[in-house]
């Protein structure tokens, strides 16, 4: 009776272990180093080396034992790629699910490698229009006005606005992930993070190849064929005067429906975007995607297309 009553004390003061937290501080310091998430930059898996550097704090607070850090820091080598600036939710998101592993919670390295790569696709999408296309350029526009005036405030008032907005967009965006990924973690006996990692990579997916008619361009030379038209269905510009209203005249006759010459020339090219335009950069990018998956290097690949492109060229297919 005794030992049980020592027993039962035994387990009553045990302490749980203690939750290991990221701080305000650790989080400030990933958040300082996703600046330099291109610092090395490479072909083969992009910024996978400035995103590894980034977590290491992290990754220190989270794991004592150097085989879990070591770990850590494999499972952050793996391919990344977005908007540099809008790497900060992803990161975000990435610091609450280490945290939560860290804490014992099942989530293992396909479901944090499944969210980088599902959010980093869409998100990579919105931040060259965002920052690239609209706010820098404005503020640009501001700078340069002044400094046309003589005023030295044009390009320091340039460089503080820029970087201003920068910096506070990384940091509230980080914590916004931050907190958005523990929420997904709450309720991983639910499926929530499962369904989040799928729907990320699906929509990720989309986005992708939405892009490749963007992207990707082949043009294919050969002739099909070269009809001569006949007159009054191509521009007669020996008729059209050598001044503004010829110009004029030729865009107006243009827009009508007439061609620029006299022979209609049809090419290989033509042939395939009147029967399914993007057909060939579809294609070849399911064939990337597939020699990817045979484990074929991202390097090899990129070489091959540099040779194929050449001799494609010199012998006049492309």
């Amino acid at each position: 009776m005794a030992n049980e009553v020592e027993t039962t004390e035994v387990k009553a003061n045990a302490v749980e272990p203690k939750k290991v937290e990221l701080t305000q501080k650790d989080r400030r310091s990933v958040c300082w180093r996703s600046t330099f998430i291109q610092g090395s930059w490479n072909y083969e898996r992009m910024q996978n080396g400035g995103w590894c550097y980034a977590m290491i704090p992290a990754i220190k607070k989270l794991y004592s034992k150097k085989e879990d850090q070591r770990e850590a820091l494999k499972r952050h080598l793996e391919f990344f790629n977005t908007h540099p600036y809008v790497a900060s939710p992803v990161v975000g998101v990435t610091l609450a699910l280490e945290e939560d592993r860290a804490n014992g919670a099942p989530v293992d390295d396909v479901a944090i490698q499944g969210v980088k790569v599902g959010m980093m696709g869409p998100l990579a999408g919105v931040g060259d229009p965002v920052f690239w296309f609209t706010v820098r350029p404005i503020l640009g526009a501001l700078g340069a006005s002044l400094a046309l005036t003589g005023n030295i405030l044009g390009p320091i008032l340039f460089f503080l606005l820029w970087n201003v907005i920068r910096i506070a967009f990384m940091w509230y965006t980080q914590e916004f992930g931050y907190k958005a990924g523990s929420a997904i973690t709450e309720d991983l006996s639910g499926g929530l993070l499962q369904k989040v990692t799928k729907g990320a990579s699906i929509l990720g997916m989309f986005i992708l190849g939405s892009l490749i008619e963007r992207w990707v361009s082949i043009d294919f030379k050969p002739v099909v064929s070269s009809v001569t038209l006949s007159e009054g269905a191509y521009i007669d510009w020996s008729s059209i005067p050598n001044s503004v209203k010829g110009i004029q005249t030729a865009l107006t006759q243009y827009d009508s429906g007439l061609a620029l010459s006299a022979t209609k020339v049809t090419t290989l090219q033509d042939n395939l975007d009147s029967l399914i335009p993007g057909l060939v950069p579809l294609l070849l990018t399911l064939l990337c995607m597939w020699l990817l998956k045979k484990k074929v290097s991202p390097i090899v690949i990129i070489l091959g297309l540099f040779v194929v492109g050449i001799l494609g060229h010199l012998i006049g297919l492309l």
